[in-house]
């Protein structure tokens, strides 16, 4: 139903981009550049290198390694 609202990490995406001022696009290729890498040390990047909250961090590494991954031809 497209009425419903979103839920669990992508919840966070109007936020990040408001507070951070990227496209959340950027946010989740900056992570995926970083792959493979423990859940943790990717949201220490964010937080560390780029001053984001531990909430938001957290929210798109989640979504990230939710994602199935892409196979290359």
């Amino acid at each position: 139903m497209a009425d419903e609202p979103v839920k669990g990490p992508a919840s966070y995406f109007p936020s990040i981009e408001k507070k951070y001022g990227r496209p959340i696009g950027e946010w989740l290729e900056l992570v995926k550049q970083r792959l493979p890498a423990k859940h943790m040390e990717l949201v220490a990047m964010l937080k560390a290198d780029h001053g984001m909250g531990h909430g938001h961090a957290n929210a798109i590494v989640a979504y990230v390694l939710a994602a199935p991954p892409v196979q290359k031809e």
